[in-house]
């Protein structure tokens, strides 16, 4: 394997210690960075380290500090932080296992591949992926790396296994802090049938390679033109008026003709409970509707 490990130790499970790598799973190449350049020169801009009232200083006088009240820090130099890093262990004890659905999306922070570290550790390794696939859990640890200890999850990933720094509690900030002003009321049950039908009719296989980065993708085209010489006319683009229109549309119609045209008709379920006809059972949803989503 070509790449170099992130990191190498061990998997424990009780007695069982199963050497591993663990490789990142991701990159950031896809990525654009710019640099600040002097028009006139077309040189590129440096930054100098200064002190207000000083000026431009040795960086050998530079430490670190902690500012714990308005213009008061404490100073901490290099030995001093280094002396409480957490020696990166090389073993990953899992100590608790949980099912997938029950830790929410949004604490799982970075994936990495893992692998067996050679041979001898195939074996070894295939039991744990295979027990972790069948049980549908995935395990839990704490692991030191690189200075600091990160909660990880593991879990089986075809053929091998793939493991998530997760982030702690205090890193996330509660939906609840945004969610708390959003309704409780139930949504139209027509309306409900339309959106529901609407979404089994798009639901398909993921696929990552069908999505690509139009915003790349545009400032890469962009360059080329300009290395080319062509200039780009922005005022020309479209997308510069407001996609929602100059009128909020009304919901019952927009869901009809995203099923299929305006003549598209209700879910047969739905017009049978209503007892009537489709048109019908549309015209009262309508009139349930809030009255700014009909004006």
């Amino acid at each position: 394997m070509a790449a170099r490990p992130y990191w190498k130790g061990q998997i424990r499970l009780a007695l069982v210690s199963i050497p591993v790598e663990i490789y990142s799973a991701t990159k950031s190449g896809a990525a654009i960075a710019f640099n600040q350049i002097h028009e006139p020169s077309g040189q590129r801009i440096k930054y100098e380290k200064v002190v207000p009232g000083i000026g431009p200083i040795n960086v050998d006088d530079i430490v670190k500090g902690f500012e714990y009240a308005k213009g008061e820090y404490v100073l901490l130099d290099e030995k001093e932080i280094e002396g409480v890093r957490l020696e990166s262990k090389k073993t990953l004890e899992l100590t608790q296992f949980v099912d997938s659905h029950d830790i929410d999306p949004i604490y799982f922070e970075k994936p990495y591949y893992v692998v067996p570290a050679d041979d001898l550790a195939e074996e070894a390794f295939i039991v744990l992926r295979e027990a972790l696939r069948r049980s549908r859990k995935i395990g839990l640890g704490q692991l030191a790396m690189r200075g600091r200890e990160y909660v990880v999850s593991i879990k089986a990933c075809g053929r091998g296994m793939v493991m998530e720094t997760l982030r702690y509690a205090d890193e996330v900030t509660k939906a609840s802090s945004y969610f708390h002003e959003i309704g409780d009321g139930a949504p139209d049950d027509e309306l409900l049938d339309l959106a529901t039908t609407l979404i089994d009719k798009k639901t398909g296989k993921f696929n990552a390679s069908d999505f690509h980065d139009r915003y790349v993708d545009a400032l890469r085209e962009l360059i080329e033109r300009k290395k080319k010489g062509k200039t780009l006319n922005i005022d020309a683009e479209p997308g510069s008026a407001d996609p929602r229109g100059s009128n909020v549309v009304d919901l019952m119609a927009a869901l009809k003709k995203s099923l299929g045209g305006g003549e598209a008709k209700a879910p047969k379920a739905a017009a049978k409970a209503e007892g009537k006809a489709p048109a019908k059972a549309a015209a009262k949803a309508l009139a349930k509707a809030p009255a700014k989503k009909r004006a």
